[in-house]
């Protein structure tokens, strides 16, 4: 009974852990949406580019990059698909156990921040982020999973000029 158990507790987790990475995917390739996709194997080699000891910002960049797993960013300002992405985070926020980090209604441009914390309150497991765009805006779904700080997520925008980066700093700099 209790092996069965444990088969069943491993098979939930190992179902869980592909949803995550797999629940946007969708969205990759497809007319009208423009992706950006970072995998661990990406990021570690990133992190091996040698830098200058005195640029202090691309030294934290490196530090950050090595703590983060995956990267996914999709836009659009298709009508259409800009509902299926807001359906496919709301579902996927719910199943996925995440938590508010911020909010933002600005001009018509609503920006969720979702996180799943780690071992401490500055400490991120997971990042989602989606900006409902305005008229003529992208409507951006972002998502990163690793183990990182979210101070340190500043530096990530600066350097990969990421959409929705803007709105990203403001959270980093918002939980202390």
């Amino acid at each position: 009974m209790s092996k069965n158990f444990i088969i069943t507790l491993v098979f939930a987790f190992v179902t869980n852990v592909f949803y995550a990475q797999g629940a946007f995917d969708k969205f990759d390739g497809q007319d009208d949406v423009t992706s950006v996709i970072v995998n661990k194997k990406m990021f570690d080699l990133m992190s091996k580019v040698k830098v200058d000891a005195s640029d202090k910002e691309t030294q934290q960049y490196i530090k950050l990059i090595k703590k983060l797993d995956y990267l996914k960013v999709f836009t659009t300002k298709n009508p259409k698909i800009e509902a299926d992405m807001k359906a496919s985070a709301d579902k996927y926020i719910k199943t996925a156990g995440l938590e508010e980090l911020m909010r933002v209604n600005d001009s018509g441009k609503n920006v969720k921040i979702m996180v799943k914390s780690g071992a401490t309150d500055t400490q991120i497991k997971e990042l989602l982020m989606f900006v409902d765009g305005a008229k003529n805006d992208d409507t951006v779904l972002l998502s990163l999973t690793g183990n990182f700080d979210l101070n340190e997520i500043s530096v990530l925008t600066d350097k990969m000029q990421l959409p929705g980066g803007s709105d990203l700093k403001k959270a980093s700099k918002g939980k202390k």
